[in-house]
């Protein structure tokens, strides 16, 4: 289950996922040794020299704090609900939702909601689809990877859990029931309310992980136990049936959302849903290649997922798949699995064409969500919010599917970056993971503050990272090479507000920054009347950087807003003619949108002149070359990420004795290859970046 307060300004997307409102995300302060890691200047090269690598033999992989959350659950038989083989078993095993940590370092395992003393019951539940969802599927990719008959016993137990919640007649069949209590009641409303209400009587999240599992669980169950193989195929059937009556029966239809067609099938409108429902039927169709109904299943929603890719590399959201067909300006890393699904459904179908949207998002898209900060859990449109294990982990399962599908090993590079979050490389300094227990923090904020409680979906996804690295060695080694976080720069914001304004126009704090479709940044904006202008200073750079102002555009045209700087004019955003509002819950739209011209080096400020009413909310800075500087064990190295029209060049400080070990790859993830003059590069400090690509740079000795 995922944190409230890490997406308390996103609920109108996350109404309809499962999220308990009594959880407080509870912070404390970054600690005295992580907060002397004073990040070095961008940009600037490294000093640090490189130590031996720590050894890497051993797993990361530790089920410690997964098995403490699992617990028994009575399980008796109700009309719709039943599992397989109950008359001989009856009970199965789940994890509990969350687990708080105590004083003395050890977790209390607690349910969803307020807990009831008279009746054991929560107002949500103990237990949850969604968890239990993807605890199978840890279980069993260990099973799968080890052998260990401990995991084929837990992946066998908790898919036995999770069908119990499925409904198997009346007219919900196929649907699934979120919530369970400790007794084994089920909970189909739970307070707050939560969307599908009753969880059994529409699609859901809940139901795209239950197909996420059941194909996984199929797989590796056909030759180890036809018989539970073929029950849980009986019941990835009974999901698929309820789909196709539902997202999936409006297959080759589209909808609109602020003037743009977006895919009408998608699963509860997500292709964050879809991707991980994708992910199981990939594994089923490999499996069983003549199921017609799923293989046509994994064929839509897959195409639907890719569908949702949007911008480029100088375009907003830099080539990023959206999660929901709903919103043209929110990204979000929960649930993020999106690239993953599209890259591993092109290899099963055969179908290349899907493995474009999982490279834009995974080559382009990525680097520059690492470079401005790591992986944020939400850019809408401007990046914030915390950090949590499900973004992370959803990031490095897409980059290893996509390097292995694309034919791509840089994308492993900007892989063991992301996973060095788990290590220290993150804005605590402090490890997310602990490799002793397997206990995985709850989120870290912006500023460095931790919530220390081990719920069920941190354990899961930090899990599932280990397990990815533990099946490839070299970035498993890489990233265990990384703990600290040297430097980031990259994507910044410069609000509206913070600017000179001329003319007819003024600051507006609206009563909430949501917009219905993303967040108004710093809560203002600043409205101007025809002839108004607004100058926003910016940090010197003697670089290259494009511009792009957040406008929240209504529907009717209000003329245009031009954008110069002393250098000369940059280009021209409309400040209305946002496009038909269609299935979206707001008129218009608040977009981050280019410019013609990137801002010049040197360049100091930047001025909107409007010649009608416009909203101005902020400028995002992108600059034409970011990076991200990371250390450990492995000594120091750098990201390179270019956002250029041209192959770039950059000369940073050697250490003396050094020398640069560059390793370039394209927009695409693939590597660029040398050119003649690459040794003398290396060896006088000198980075060279390909057009929209990026490069990878350590130190090594003479």
């Amino acid at each position: 289950m995922t944190n409230n307060d890490v997406r308390s300004k996103l609920t109108s997307r996350f109404t309809a996922t499962a999220v308990s409102a009594s959880m407080v995300l509870l912070l404390v302060p970054l600690g005295a040794g992580a907060a002397s890691a004073a990040p070095a200047p961008a940009g600037t090269g490294q000093s640090a020299v490189p130590a031996a690598p720590a050894p890497a033999a051993a797993p990361l992989t530790n089920l410690g704090h997964l098995n403490f959350l699992m617990d028994t659950v009575p399980l008796s038989p109700v009309e719709g609900h039943t599992t397989y083989q109950l008359d001989r078993n009856p009970s199965a095993q789940a994890p509990w939702t969350y687990a708080d940590k105590k004083a003395d370092g050890s977790y209390t395992r607690i349910g969803g909601g307020d807990l009831d003393p008279a009746t054991g019951h929560w107002s949500q539940g103990a237990f949850n689809a969604d968890d239990i969802a993807r605890t199978a599927v840890v279980y069993l990719r260990h099973w799968q990877q080890t052998g260990d008959p401990a995991s084929k016993e837990r992946a066998f137990q908790t898919l036995r859990a999770l069908t119990y919640l499925q409904t198997t007649s009346g007219p919900n069949a196929g649907n699934v029931v979120l919530w369970q209590q400790p007794d084994g009641t089920l909970t189909p409303s739970a307070k707050p309310v939560e969307l599908p209400d009753p969880s059994d009587s529409a699609e859901s999240y809940w139901l795209a992980r239950t197909v996420w599992a059941l194909g996984e669980g199929y797989a590796a169950f056909a030759s180890a136990d036809p018989a539970f193989a073929s029950f849980l195929q009986e019941r990835l059937q009974l999901a698929l049936g309820s789909l196709n009556k539902q997202s999936l029966g409006k297959y080759g239809t589209y909808d609109t959302a602020d003037g743009a067609k977006v895919p009408a099938w998608l699963i509860s409108g997500g292709a964050d849903a879809s991707g991980e429902a994708v992910l199981g039927l990939a594994s089923y169709v490999k499996a069983a290649p003549g199921d017609r109904v799923a293989t046509t299943a994994l064929a839509h929603l897959s195409e639907g997922v890719a569908a949702m890719s949007s911008g480029s590399g100088t375009e907003w959201p830099f080539g990023a798949i959206l999660p929901w067909n709903k919103s043209r300006t929110l990204w979000h890393a929960w649930g993020g699995m999106a690239p993953a699904a599209v890259a591993t459904a092109s290899t099963v179908l055969q179908q290349p064409r899907l493995l474009d949207a999982a490279v834009k998002d995974s080559a382009q898209f990525t680097p520059q969500l690492l470079a401005a900060g790591g992986p944020d859990n939400a850019w809408s449109p401007t990046p914030g919010e915390a950090q949590i294990a499900y973004g992370v982990d959803s990031r490095v399962q897409s980059l290893v599917a996509t390097a292995r599908a694309a034919n791509a090993p840089g994308l492993l590079d900007v892989a063991a970056i992301a996973a060095g979050w788990f290590f220290g490389a993150n804005p605590s300094g402090a490890p997310a993971y602990n490799r002793a227990t397997g206990a995985a923090i709850d989120g870290i904020e912006p500023d460095g503050r931790v919530n220390p409680n081990s719920g069920a979906e941190s354990t899961i996804h930090a899990l599932l990272t280990m397990l990815a690295l533990d099946a490839n060695p070299g970035l498993k080694t890489k990233a265990l090479g990384i703990n600290r976080t040297v430097s980031t720069h990259g994507l910044s914001v410069i609000e509206a507000e913070s600017g000179t304004i001329a003319g007819n126009g003024t600051v507006v704090k609206p009563a909430s920054a949501w917009t219905g479709e993303a967040n108004i940044s710093g809560g203002a904006y600043v409205a101007l009347k025809a002839g108004g202008s607004l100058s926003l200073p910016l940090p010197a750079a003697e670089e290259p950087r494009n511009i792009y102002p957040i406008v929240n555009q209504g529907t009717a045209s209000s003329g245009t807003t031009s954008w110069t700087t002393d250098k000369g004019p940059l280009g021209s955003t409309r400040n209305g003619g946002a496009g038909a509002q269609g299935i979206t819950d707001a008129p218009g739209i608040l977009f981050p949108f280019a410019l013609r011209r990137a801002l010049p080096a040197g360049a100091a400020a930047v001025v909107g002149t409007t010649d009608g009413d416009v909203a101005l909310d902020a400028l995002l800075v992108q600059p034409q070359l970011s990076t991200v500087s990371v250390s450990g064990d492995a000594g120091a190295s750098t990201l390179y990420v270019s956002a250029a029209p041209n192959r770039t060049e950059r000369q940073v400080n050697l250490p003396a004795g050094f020398r640069l070990n560059q390793e370039a790859f394209d927009a695409s993830g693939r590597p660029v290859t040398p050119g003649p003059q690459q040794n003398a590069a290396d060896r006088s400090g000198r980075v060279a970046v390909a057009p929209g690509g990026f490069t990878w740079v350590t130190f090594v000795r003479n």
